[in-house]
C-alpha cells in the first residue's frame, strides 16, 4: 500500500485525483493539498510514499518544492505544461501526466510507481545471514552449521565439507559454485579452485599454504591475492 498525497491548486483537479486514487486498491490517500506549503507540512507529520504533484502553483512551484526535499518520496507530476517534462525527469520523477489525462493513463503511472516502490522495499530490506543449511548425503538431508565449517574441498561434481565437530568430512553431490552461493561471502576465502576456507578458522599462513591447526590447505598463485587481503586488509 502506497500512502500518497495529491497537490494541486485547482479544486476540480484535486477532486479528480482523489476519485482516481480511491479506485486503485494499492493506493491510500492521506490528504489533498492546495499548494506546496501544505504538502510540506504533511510530509513533516506523515509517512508519504507517493506525491501527485502539480507544477504551476502560487508561491512555490512543484519543481522548486521537489528540489527542496532532501529525501523525496516517489513523485508523479500532473501538469498542463509539456515543456517541463525534461526538467521533471531530471529530478527522477516516476511519470509525467499531461492534463487532461484518462484514468487508464493515470493507472499506468500508478502501476509504475508501485513497481518502483516494491523494488525499493526489496533493496532496503535487511538480508538474513544464513547460519545453517541442509545437504543430501546418501538420501538423507544432513544439517550443516556454517560456524562449524573449517574448509570445503571440491572433487569434480562432489564436495567434502570439513567440520570442526567431526573428524570425517561430509561428502555431498554439489559444485563449488553452488556451495559458495550458500555461504556468507565475507566469512570464507577461496585459496584454490578446489578449496574454500573459513577465514576465522585459519591459524597460520605460509607461502603456498594456509593452516587450520595441523591441517594444511593449498594456495594457488591465482588466489594468492585473497590471502594477501586477509593479512593486509587495508592494502
Amino acid at each position: 500500500m502506497l500512502r500518497c498525497i495529491a497537490v494541486d491548486d485547482e479544486q476540480l483537479v484535486r477532486e479528480l485525483l482523489e476519485d482516481n486514487i480511491r479506485q486503485i486498491p494499492f493506493l491510500q490517500l492521506v490528504k489533498t493539498c492546495r499548494n506546496a506549503l501544505e504538502a510540506m507540512e504533511v510530509l513533516q507529520q506523515e509517512t508519504i510514499d507517493l506525491i501527485f504533484l502539480d507544477i504551476q502553483m502560487p508561491r512555490l512551484s512543484g519543481l522548486h518544492f521537489l528540489q527542496s526535499l532532501r529525501n523525496p518520496p516517489l513523485v508523479i507530476l500532473v501538469t498542463a505544461y509539456e515543456q517541463y517534462a525534461l526538467e521533471g525527469f531530471n529530478l527522477q520523477v516516476v511519470d509525467y501526466l499531461l492534463k487532461p489525462f484518462s484514468f487508464e493513463r493515470f493507472l499506468k503511472a500508478c502501476h509504475r510507481a508501485d513497481e518502483l516502490f516494491r523494488m525499493q522495499q526489496k533493496l532496503s530490506a535487511p538480508t538474513r545471514e544464513i547460519t545453517d543449511f541442509f545437504v543430501n548425503v546418501e538420501y538423507t538431508q544432513v544439517k550443516i552449521v556454517v560456524a562449524d565449517i573449517e574448509y570445503i574441498e571440491g572433487l569434480k561434481d562432489y564436495i567434502k565439507i570439513h567440520l570442526s565437530s567431526s573428524p570425517k568430512p561430509v561428502l555431498t553431490r554439489m559444485t563449488m559454485k553452488a556451495i559458495a552461493e550458500k555461504l556468507p561471502a565475507a566469512a570464507f576465502v577461496r585459496t584454490h579452485k578446489s578449496y574454500l576456507v573459513a577465514a576465522q578458522k585459519i591459524t597460520a599462513i605460509r607461502r603456498d599454504l594456509v593452516c587450520i591447526g595441523e591441517k594444511e590447505i593449498p594456495v594457488s598463485d591465482f588466489y594468492k591475492e585473497n590471502i594477501n587481503r586477509l593479512v593486509n586488509p587495508e592494502s
